[in-house]
């Protein structure tokens, strides 16, 4: 005999209902007049409340700080009293239903139409190949690396942390921005600029964010790729679309940041590369794990070669920039970087000179360069520094310098032999050169 599994009700008869209001300037759902026609207690921001109409006798509360609200409606769920609250498109889409289920409010959720998928909608692009990401509360330069490393991203932004800021992270990618203010309103604009143009701007605060990956090289945006004027709604230049390949479109597998399909520490030969110039794929295994590579994280990779440990980073979601002076060294990172469709930008010059005005890292790995380098990297203090080195009287000076940093370091040597045939179908081992892996973690 099967047990059947009790079934906890989802909306208990005095939960909260949760109505978003459409971002696409839609009337709202059919579910909102019922239910203020007999709620108690209606929160929401004043323009939410201002657009809806509120029953007679019913008391209020005007959204600024969360906690008063949060009080009143758990107040109004224990005593029996109807309470509603309006929010912006679909609630549960970094929006309020993740705070009030926090507070441990039962909840029936009416969604409408998200001002993400409005901004897609006005522009008339797919986006089921988008990350959306928020930088409202938090630091934005989460968001601002998964502009970087993705070719299609959706930001919520906020006062002081939106196209602006945004744009101004972005100068030096080869991005597209859509920005969509007052959507659903009869001052709704989009307009396709790029990162200098938005960096230059004043926007209107809430604003939808479209970052697009431009199918042109970095540093050679042409003059039309972003007109500066009002485009609208539905009329975006073709062009602004990302094209589907190396630049961007949906992933196979559905999932715009996950682990790559087709793994990492992949084999030499899936590179291009000239002199065995490229790290090796098992030391790689560790750079990589090291490096702790994902959505939201910068990364740099100074003495690049082939770009291998900088294109693993970014097939795990992260932002990456790779630091070479040799121009055909270059020209192999841009190669290896379509080939394996993810985004690296290229900074062609000599380090420690080269890294001056390069954006703050969070993780940095140093493939070449000696110890000014080094000393360059560590001025700058990020997270975790990772290097490899070939000569054992460079491990120990790299080590103080790390440590007299504030960084606690961890180092191995790896020293891996690989199958070989012989003749006569035998197989040997044949070994590959040692190397020392040094980790540093800031404190």
């Amino acid at each position: 005999m099967t047990r059947m599994a009790s079934v906890t009700p989802v909306a208990p008869a005095t939960a909260v209902t949760v109505v978003g209001l459409d971002a696409a300037g839609a009337p709202p759902h059919p579910a909102l007049a019922p239910v203020l026609a007999t709620a108690g207690l209606v929160v929401g921001a004043a323009r939410h409340l201002a657009a809806v109409p509120l029953p007679a006798g019913a008391d209020t509360i005007t959204l600024g700080p969360l906690a008063p609200a949060l009080r009143r409606l758990a107040e109004a769920v224990a005593a029996g009293v109807p309470a509603v609250v309006l929010a912006s498109g679909d609630p549960g889409l970094f929006g309020i239903v993740r705070r009030l289920r926090e507070a441990g409010l039962p909840l029936r959720v009416v969604p409408a139409v998200s001002s993400v998928a409005a901004a897609f909608a006005r522009a008339g692009l797919p986006w089921d190949g988008a990350a959306v990401v928020t930088a409202h509360g938090r630091d934005p330069r989460a968001a601002v690396n998964a502009c970087r490393a993705l070719p299609l991203v959706a930001v919520l932004t906020a006062p002081g942390a939106g196209a602006a800021e945004l744009g101004a992270g972005l100068i030096g990618w080869s991005r597209r921005l859509l920005v969509a203010e007052h959507l659903g309103t009869a001052a709704e604009r989009i307009r396709a600029v790029t990162p200098e143009q938005a960096a230059a701007e004043t926007w209107a605060d809430p604003h939808v964010l479209l970052s697009l990956a431009d199918p042109v090289p970095a540093g050679s945006v042409p003059a039309d790729a972003a007109p500066a004027d009002p485009v609208p709604a539905g009329s975006v230049p073709a062009d602004a679309v990302p094209k589907r390949g190396a630049a961007g479109g949906m992933r196979a597998d559905n999932q715009p940041a996950a682990a790559p399909a087709g793994g990492w520490a992949l084999p030499e030969a899936r590179y291009a590369h000239r002199d065995s110039m490229i790290t090796k794929s098992e030391v790689r295994a560790l750079v990589v794990a090291r490096l702790r590579p994902r959505l939201g994280r910068l990364i740099w990779d100074i003495g690049a070669g082939s770009g291998s440990v900088g294109i693993e980073c970014a097939l795990l979601g992260a932002a990456v920039l790779a630091v070479d002076k040799d121009p055909e060294a270059g020209a192999t990172i841009q190669v290896n970087a379509a080939a394996h469709a993810v985004h690296v930008r290229l900074v062609a010059g000599h380090a420690p000179a080269a890294l001056a005005d390069l954006p703050e890292p969070d993780a940095v790995f140093i493939g070449g360069g000696g110890v000014d380098v080094l000393t360059a990297v560590v001025a700058r203090q990020p997270e975790r520094v990772v290097l490899t080195l070939a000569a054992l009287d460079r491990v120990a000076p790299a080590v103080g310098l790390l440590r007299a940093a504030g960084y606690t370091v961890e180092g191995s040597q790896l020293s891996a032999a690989r199958l070989a045939d012989l003749p006569g179908g035998s197989i040997r081992l044949a070994a590959t050169n040692p190397v020392v892996v040094l980790t540093g973690e800031r404190q």
